[in-house]
């Protein structure tokens, strides 16, 4: 599952507003979760999902999200395909994405989607700026 940053197909959950917030300083902290729905391949449930995931775009530390579903790429070895939504997020700092973690709208979207999921992988890294 490390090469799964060609694994999805991004889908921009808000569009010029996500890029119009997005200052000029370059985010530190990629934030980016797989979801396995308990209903694979079950449309209305991945659509909820991707609705609910994108309501998290009002939470303002958040530099960037991107939504998507498994891309039609070449079938490799190294690709993990298997899950059905994922989530990218770019945070300022550590401190960002907790604020984040604990924000109402954030916390009401687990509330109101967890039932959709049976799985769930965090994969957070921190940004090595370039030499």
């Amino acid at each position: 599952m490390m090469a799964l940053g060609g694994a999805g197909i991004a889908i921009s959950a808000t569009g010029s507003a996500a890029e119009a917030k997005t200052p000029s300083a370059a985010p530190s902290l990629v934030h980016h979760v797989f979801f396995w729905l308990k209903r694979p391949g079950n449309v209305e449930d991945r659509d909820a999902l991707i609705a609910g995931l994108r309501t998290l775009a009002a939470i303002p530390v958040i530099r960037n999200l991107q939504v998507g579903v498994p891309a039609s790429t070449e079938k490799r070895d190294v690709v993990d395909n298997s899950f059905d939504v994922s989530e990218l997020m770019l945070f300022s700092n550590a401190v960002d994405q907790k604020t984040y973690q604990d924000h109402p709208i954030h916390q009401a979207f687990v509330k109101n989607c967890e039932h959709l999921w049976q799985k769930v992988v965090v994969y957070d890294m921190q940004v090595v700026p370039a030499a």
